[in-house]
């Protein structure tokens, strides 16, 4: 019973810690204030990125949208990064005003892609901005985004939302969306610390991106090493709340558990490389550093979701020799569930919503299975695709 209760207690812990994280940071990202930039008639020169693997169901629509910026034209490009399109797709974008770079690698990866785009534009910027191949940006993100370095910022991660809400998991991930955005983003700044980055609708110097993406070569997660990377440099990373980029939420469960799986893969691989110099940094003041390591420590939001409803039922019918009772479970699953829904922007509380939650069952078996799948995953790159049918959604 000694060696259960101890098993038991750990488990809890590890809850207990992603409870009590999630919870402060879910209050904290409650007191969060926009900040207002000038541009003082500035307008820095922009490379926008759009790394595009087999992407041709939507880069076109995209790449066009991307062209209509409440931002002088002659200030920023368009750079489509097509990898592995088919030739009809790279015919149409080379009548389009941007700029195109082509490329080809035996194992694809957005690290490798960004690279070569780097090695092939000649020209200066000052600023350069990552998209996915499905994001669209609102008429006035790129002004957002340099108002802000024009004042000072360096790095910053927009608001990414959902471009799309049609099937119950895709407003599961649009929640999971926004519930990240207010815990890890908002709540985040709140406190002192960096924003957490996305891998898109991100923004950074444009010679300090080139030279550290020259030393990344990871095949999942290459924003988890650019982040760290960052505030290892002490360079701040903000959230923009109002520079928002649509993003197409994943529709089905096959494509939620492949993106799940390059996620914890990712977050694990980060949290094992990089723990022991996160508690150096503890203890050295960079509490920033610390801070974002630690966020690949907390348990994955939908798989703590479904466990805790486990154990709560679980440990009503536990033995009384069991230290870590009922009340315990019952207590931090409140409390998450809690974090949870202060998270949730008030636009999802509707009869939608609900129904999606029905899915929720559905959602955490997906994740489980995911886990099995998590072996290797990193090794190779995992594609999510993307469709056309959303690409006339408003910017």
């Amino acid at each position: 019973m000694i060696i259960v209760n101890i098993l038991i207690a750990i488990v809890f812990l590890i809850c207990a810690f992603t409870v009590a994280y999630s919870f402060f940071y879910s209050v904290a990202g409650h007191f969060y204030k926009k900040k207002e930039f000038d541009n003082k008639d500035q307008y820095k020169k922009i490379a926008v990125f759009m790394p595009s693997y087999k992407e041709d169901e939507v880069i076109l629509q995209t790449a066009k949208q991307a062209l209509f910026q409440n931002y002088p034209s002659h200030r920023y490009d368009v750079v489509v990064i097509a990898d592995s399109l088919r030739p009809e797709t790279l015919i149409e974008l080379k009548n389009l005003p941007i700029k195109l770079v082509v490329v080809n690698f035996e194992k694809s990866t957005k690290s490798k892609s960004l690279n070569e785009a780097f090695a092939q534009l000649k020209e200066d910027y000052d600023i350069a901005v990552i998209l996915d191949a499905d994001n669209v940006m609102k008429f006035d993100f790129l002004d957002k985004i340099n108002s802000a370095f024009v004042s000072g910022c360096y790095a910053i991660q927009g608001h990414r939302s959902a471009k799309n809400t049609n099937t119950s998991f895709a407003i599961l991930d649009a929640i999971s969306e926004e519930v990240n955005n207010h815990i890890m983003r908002k709540g985040q700044v709140v406190i002192g610390f960096s924003s957490s980055v996305i891998g898109s609708g991100m923004a950074f110097s444009y010679l300090y991106l080139k030279q550290v993406m020259a030393e990344i070569t990871a095949v999942g997660g290459f924003d988890k090493e650019l982040e760290l990377t960052l505030i290892s440099d002490n360079h701040k990373i903000t959230y923009l709340e109002d520079a928002i980029i649509l993003d197409e939420k994943v529709q089905k469960s096959e494509v939620f558990a492949n993106q799940r799986t390059r996620w914890i893969s990712a977050q694990l691989i980060y949290l094992r490389k990089y723990w022991l110099k996160a508690i150096y940094s503890f203890f050295c003041g960079k509490f920033d550093y610390a801070n974002k390591v630690t966020h690949y420590a907390l348990v994955p939001k939908v798989l703590l979701i479904g466990f805790l409803f486990f154990m709560s039922i679980i440990s009503y019918f536990l033995p009384k020799e069991i230290i870590i009772g009922f009340n315990f479970w019952l207590t931090i699953t409140i409390l998450y569930y809690l974090a949870f829904a202060m998270a949730i922007p008030k636009v999802f509380w509707n009869k939608n919503t609900s129904l999606a939650l029905l899915s929720m069952p559905k959602t955490i078996i997906v994740m489980i299975v995911a886990l099995f799948k998590i072996r290797g995953a990193n090794k190779s790159f995992i594609h999510t695709p993307h469709s056309a049918q959303f690409e006339n959604h408003s910017a």
